[in-house]
């Protein structure tokens, strides 16, 4: 059963189809429809209504290869406040869909022992690296950026070293981990808004897995545009992480990248520019949490 059945089942006559990728806009005398593949045979929609998340445009009807939506009218609007708008609901998201889930000791050893080779891995690259451009009579610009930064890029790695093993320490004995389902999909392309509502597009990539790697989606794309501290709080007033959850997310969002050159030194210092920036951002970050650990436990003291 093809699309165009679907518009005739629904007595829809089409003046005109736009198509944009493998979705249509559908122009009918009644108003505007969209229609998109039915990927998952509506699974994850009827999922997210029956745990209570409604942030989802209508359907008016679907079939074993199309899904018919209600138009959305989207409200173009300040992109700080649609990102704030989209960690909002993907905490709502999380929030409706969180359960516990059971595993075995070997669960959290094995999250330790890829980490810990994954900084170890780093550890020796940056130390080659350094060795390498030191042992240069002239530093080109990439370089000269590096080895003015490396102290910074150890002192990270140092932080991952001693996070780590604090982390494992606190969850090693633990069999139960807190599961939701993850968007999985994160871009603030797939939030829209109208009058009536805020709406999630394409749940077709929902995950179930613990919920910070959603947000390491979302610090990766977005923590140089926009605030990550303020937005994690913003989080968290609705779905607050565990000591566990929210160690183990900035030992995430802490990693640093290996760095690879090409034969352009324009492009190397752009690329090693945005290296630099992340990791200063990611130490902004967690300076801004150990401030607000430390606040917190200032007023504990105080009451």
């Amino acid at each position: 059963m093809n699309y165009k059945d679907l518009l005739e089942k629904n007595n829809l006559k089409v003046n005109k189809y736009t198509f944009k990728g493998k979705v249509i806009i559908i122009d009918t005398p009644l108003g505007n429809f969209i229609l998109k593949p039915n990927y998952n045979k509506n699974y994850n929609y009827n999922y997210l209504l029956s745990r209570g998340f409604n942030f989802l445009p209508e359907i008016i009807d679907y079939n074993d290869n199309y899904i018919l939506y209600k138009y959305i009218e989207d409200i173009s609007y300040d992109e700080s406040q649609k990102c704030l708008d989209f960690i909002k609901i993907l905490s709502i998201l999380h929030n409706k869909t969180a359960h516990y889930k059971e595993v075995d000791y070997l669960y959290f050893k094995n999250i330790y022992e890829n980490l810990n080779n994954r900084i170890n891995d780093l550890i020796d690259y940056y130390n080659e690296l350094a060795n390498l451009i030191e042992n240069n009579v002239y530093y080109s610009p990439s370089n000269y950026l590096i080895i003015r930064n490396i102290s910074l890029i150890f002192s990270c790695l140092n932080f991952l070293k001693n996070e780590l093993y604090s982390w494992y320490d606190l969850v090693k004995n633990n069999r139960k981990i807190r599961i939701c389902s993850n968007y999985n999909n994160i871009d603030l392309s797939n939030l829209l808004k109208d009058k009536d509502s805020t709406y999630l597009l394409s749940t077709q990539y929902l995950k179930e897995d613990m919920p910070i790697y959603d947000l390491l989606l979302f610090y990766k794309k977005y923590c140089l545009s926009y605030d990550f501290s303020y937005l994690l709080n913003a989080y968290e007033k609705i779905f607050p992480l565990s000591i566990e959850e929210k160690k183990l997310l900035f030992i995430y969002i802490s990693m640093p990248n290996k760095m690879v050159f090409t034969t352009n030194e324009l492009q190397n210092v752009l690329y090693v520019r945005k290296e630099i920036d992340l990791l200063l951002n990611t130490s902004f970050v967690l300076s801004s949490k150990e401030k607000k650990q430390t606040d917190n436990n200032e007023n504990k003291i105080n009451e």
